[in-house]
């Protein structure tokens, strides 16, 4: 035991400096501005002026009486149904298609994931022009049958939920099929054996075995949509009428645009992460594996 002592001290000795570079940068780069959003939330902190001493309930009161706040929440969750569901469904049926690998499935395995290589403010630019009635190469169609894809809210909404579906489907489709591809071959052969027909298997069998995979998948999506911001602050500039401004272009407008207001917009931060925290742990709560 005494001739091994050393060599565990330097295992962990190793161990804390390959941790201390990881350390550093969560430190900087999440737990200082986190401290930082507290702290601007918790105080009176014009754009142009610096900290002013604490004003914490009265940030948190203009933040929730905001004239848009309500409407950017309804719309934001709004957006984050549509989104998930579209998301998570098309990612499952493309994985499920895609499953077994041969070379047509390789190659629209390909196809899939090529729009996942564009950004997503690149991708919002490009559909920018392909929904404008004046530069898109469809702009003729589009003016024969009076076809608005940016001109109410519900094209809006629809319209941009298009454009994170065509660029994220492939992304949701790799996690699924790892998640499909770690599933043991026999599991679905005895239930093969067994009679049971493939809606039954996907029903019984694949489903629950996906439940940390679906998890991933869940939260990853609510996050980015509850967080959005590039595709429509881009495309929709939340137009038409404000109809389209998420709760994170609030934040940006109450911070740089109209009240230029760090503290204010400091606590909206706070609630959107508050929120997030509460609603991954209740997704990861939802998929947890059932007990037997």
């Amino acid at each position: 035991m005494q001739t091994n002592a050393p060599g565990r001290r330097r295992s962990r000795l190793l161990g804390w400096v390959y941790a201390v570079p990881t350390a550093v940068f969560v430190v900087a780069l999440f737990v200082v501005p986190l401290l930082l959003v507290l702290k601007m939330a918790a105080s009176r902190w014009p754009l142009l002026a610096g900290d002013q001493g604490l004003n914490a309930p009265d940030n948190l009161t203009r933040a929730v009486s905001h004239r848009f706040f309500t409407d950017s929440v309804v719309f934001t969750v709004k957006y984050t149904l549509l989104a998930t569901v579209l998301l998570i469904a098309l990612g499952l049926g493309l994985a499920l298609l895609v499953q077994e690998s041969s070379r047509w499935n390789n190659l629209l395995r390909a196809s899939f994931l090529i729009p996942g290589a564009l950004g997503l403010a690149s991708a919002s630019l490009l559909f920018y022009v392909l929904y404008s009635p004046y530069a898109s190469p469809f702009a003729p169609l589009m003016r024969r049958l009076d076809l608005t894809f940016l001109g109410s809210p519900n094209a809006a909404l629809l319209s941009t939920v298009f454009l994170v579906v065509w660029r994220y489907a492939g992304f949701y489709m790799v996690l699924m099929l790892v998640g499909l591809q770690s599933i043991p071959a026999d599991v679905f052969e005895a239930a093969r054996s067994d009679g049971a027909s493939r809606w039954q298997i996907f029903r019984r069998v694949t489903l629950p075995l996906l439940r940390p995979t679906l998890a991933l998948t869940t939260v990853l999506c609510v996050t980015g949509s509850l967080l959005a911001f590039e595709q429509f602050y881009l495309l929709t500039k939340g137009g038409p009428d404000n109809s389209t401004v998420t709760v994170v272009q609030l934040i940006y407008l109450i911070a740089f645009q109209g009240q230029n207001d760090l503290g204010v917009a400091a606590a909206l931060s706070v609630l959107v992460l508050l929120a997030l925290v509460l609603l991954n742990a209740l997704q990861l709560r939802a998929f947890r594996p059932e007990e037997h």
